[in-house]
């Protein structure tokens, strides 16, 4: 029976779908990349934030419609089936089968009881069950890297965000299990390993008592075919100097942290109930720049957060500026509902909360660019990414640039090369965010 997969959201969803996909497979279903030729069609949706939702909601619209062909069966999977399983019951009379976060294990068995029933089945596991993680996973990722998710579940509780909702109180995913899946993996191509979770920097404290990700970064580092190891999603409050010095220490790890901060505001900073403060991070990021001279640091930050004021936002401008954050995204604020947040006195138009993302944005390309600017005449190793043959031209990474956030390398080369070799380019110029770099070796 052939399956057809749309996979929404972030990368830790991604891996939720590898899992969902290995688990099919090994029970005889067939993935398909033909829609038409699907007989069932599962979409593992996200309800982070508004966007996510709208489109995880028309994502399913879109694949009911071909329950006029050959699909049998239409399944929801992942968050927003998990957070509005009664509404997608409800509004989306196309769906078959409601599949929640934790509810991978057995997707195989309900399918098939979907199959031979009649109205809406549903899997929704407590969301703080913890299926045991597939150690022979296929990554998704079409490149020669792959998403290690080495914890479920988050115990932030951020006064504006749903997931501790849907996806339940942090556990990490034993280690012996992480090391196995890293190891099957890099023996099926992954020269590039990246720890998501989301948080990475308490990976461990749960089950071994203590904030175990420098454990893990020396274990994964001794996988012989394994190249570079990325971290994503490291709180600043939680980066310890055991982790700086593993960072440092460890050659595979990447000099590259991508360290989520939200805002500049002190006073906003306590209404979205973060665990730090300007002053904290601006330590943390000195540290880790002082022991870690090339480190690229990547952040998030979020505009038009209630009650935010001029003030504050001339504050996160300010904030900006000095930091000169490597990489930098915005989001505007979201209401969610059942959130703090979202009972907050001073929500902001999105007209407004637009015009300031939009700003920051335009700071933070001036600091971009100068950044790029500045590398013309370093040399870097990079990992070739893929080649546009009509210009002869191969796309690579350096350690600097995470998959699909970051910017690339254009390498304009005769040399015969493969996704996934890793060769020395010295930059010859930038062009915005990107690098243009010749091979000398």
């Amino acid at each position: 029976m052939n399956i057809f997969f749309v996979s929404l959201g972030c990368d830790k969803n991604l891996v939720d779908s590898e899992m969902m996909i290995t688990s099919l497979r090994k029970n005889g279903f067939v993935l398909t990349d033909d829609i038409e030729d699907a007989d069932v069609i599962v979409v593992n949706t996200c309800c982070f934030i508004g966007d996510a939702k709208e489109e995880s909601i028309n994502t399913l619209i879109e694949m009911g419609g071909y329950k006029e062909g050959r699909c049998k069966l239409l399944v929801a999977a992942g968050c927003l089936a998990q957070r509005y399983h009664n509404e997608i019951k409800e509004d989306i009379p196309e769906v078959d089968l409601i599949v929640g976060t934790m509810g991978y294990e057995d997707l195989s068995e309900k399918i098939n009881e979907a199959l031979g029933g009649k109205g809406v089945l549903e899997s929704l596991k407590d969301i703080d069950y913890l299926p045991t993680p597939l150690t022979d996973r296929d990554s998704m990722s079409g490149g020669y890297y792959a998403y290690l998710k080495i914890a479920e579940g988050c115990d932030k509780c951020c006064t504006y965000c749903v997931i501790p909702k849907v996806r339940g109180h942090y556990r990490s995913v034993p280690m012996d299990n992480l090391i196995a899946q890293a190891k099957h993996l890099v023996a099926n191509g992954a020269k590039e390993l990246i720890l998501v979770a989301q948080e990475t920097t308490l990976y461990g404290k749960d089950i071994y008592g203590e904030k175990s990700l420098p454990k893990l970064l020396e274990e994964l580092s001794k996988i012989d075919e394994l190249k570079w190891i990325r971290i994503l999603y490291c709180y600043p409050e939680e980066i310890t100097d055991e982790l700086i010095s593993a960072i440092k220490n460890l050659p595979k790890v990447c000099h590259y942290l991508d360290m989520p901060i939200q805002h500049g505001s002190d006073d906003v900073l306590r209404r979205m109930g973060r665990w730090t403060n300007r002053e904290q991070i601006e330590k943390t990021v000195a540290k880790l720049r002082e022991e870690i001279p090339d480190i690229a640091l990547r952040t998030t930050l979020i505009t038009g957060f209630p009650g935010e004021t001029e003030d504050d936002f001339e504050q996160v401008k300010e904030f900006v500026k000095k930091m000169e954050f490597d990489r930098l995204g915005v989001f505007t604020y979201s209401r969610e509902e059942d959130t703090p947040a979202a009972e907050m006195d001073g929500q902001i138009d999105e007209e407004v909360k637009e015009a300031r993302r939009d700003e920051i944005m335009q700071i933070q390309q001036d600091i971009a660019f100068d950044k790029s600017n500045s590398r013309v005449g370093e040399i870097y190793e990079v990992m070739i990414e893929g080649r546009l043959p009509d210009e002869g031209v191969y796309i690579a990474r350096t350690y600097m640039d995470a998959p699909d956030v970051d910017g690339y390398v254009f390498i304009q080369s005769d040399y015969n090369l493969d996704s996934g070799d890793f060769v020395k380019v010295e930059v010859t110029r930038s062009d915005e965010y990107d690098l243009i770099a010749e091979i000398i070796e």
